[in-house]
């Protein structure tokens, strides 16, 4: 496996957490200063994997094009968000095919990490409307001291010890407000942050493991499958795992030129 191809763990991205309701709803509420009914917003949810998110804005009432670069993905998220108003198409961050001027809001979620900053900021700014948003949203675990989860992590640390995660939790350092307005085209970072409890049966549990793409890339098949023993004995005894997780969000408005 290739750190970054997402085709071999498509299949069980359907595992992963949600996002807070209330954390887009306020996030909403931000990007949506003019105050236009919702059906009048246009988001484009760039790296939008198997439409997790996709199909949670489109509840909330947006017009919504979804654009993943990774064909099992885009694939996996056209079956999940059948039955909607969803539109799908291929793209990457730095280049989506969206037409110039098109959106009000674009948003990454746990996928803007991936991208090369200098040429997607530039793009969102492009296919963004004058007072458009963009939005880099992240569901990182909330690794507390002495839990199972905690416990789980240092587990990894020690069978990989050369492992460098790719990621939004509490292994990256990265400081998002100055990424995002280092290119010029966006200015006035907010952030928004809140707690969040995900409830998975121990099979979904494992089933989201599969979908970490940058542990099994650098680990090996053989220790991945270490790891994944690891994993199931610690939450051998529990009936239902009780995940939390810290949803974290910067927007920064497009500037005006």
């Amino acid at each position: 496996m290739q750190q970054g191809d997402f085709s071999n763990v498509a299949k069980h991205y359907h595992n992963r957490p949600a996002y807070s309701a209330i954390l887009l709803e306020k996030l909403i509420a931000c990007i949506n200063d003019s105050a236009k009914p919702r059906n009048a917003l246009q988001v484009v949810d760039v790296g939008a994997g198997t439409g997790k998110l996709t199909k949670m804005l489109a509840n909330f009432g947006l017009r919504t094009l979804a654009v993943e670069p990774n064909d099992n993905m885009r694939e996996e998220g056209i079956k999940y968000t059948q039955n909607t108003s969803i539109q799908w198409q291929k793209g990457s961050g730095e280049q989506t095919g969206v037409q110039s001027g098109f959106a009000d809001w674009v948003i990454m979620a746990s996928s803007f990490h991936w991208t090369d900053p200098s040429k997607s900021l530039p793009e969102f700014a492009r296919i963004l409307k004058d007072g458009g948003y963009f939005t880099a949203i992240w569901n990182p675990r909330n690794l507390v001291s002495d839990s199972v989860f905690a416990e789980i992590e240092d587990e990894i640390k020690r069978i990989v010890p050369e492992l460098s995660r790719v990621s939004s939790g509490s292994q990256n350092t990265k400081n998002w407000n100055e990424v995002l307005i280092s290119t010029g085209d966006f200015q006035d970072c907010i952030f928004m942050e809140c707690d969040y409890i995900e409830m998975m049966d121990k099979s979904r549990y494992m089933g989201a493991w599969q979908s970490v793409n940058d542990i099994q890339a650098q680990a090996g098949e053989a220790r991945w499958q270490q790891i994944l023993a690891m994993i199931e004995s610690k939450i051998a005894d529990m009936q239902i795992v009780e995940i939390p997780y810290k949803i974290r969000a910067w927007s920064v408005q497009k500037v005006k030129r």
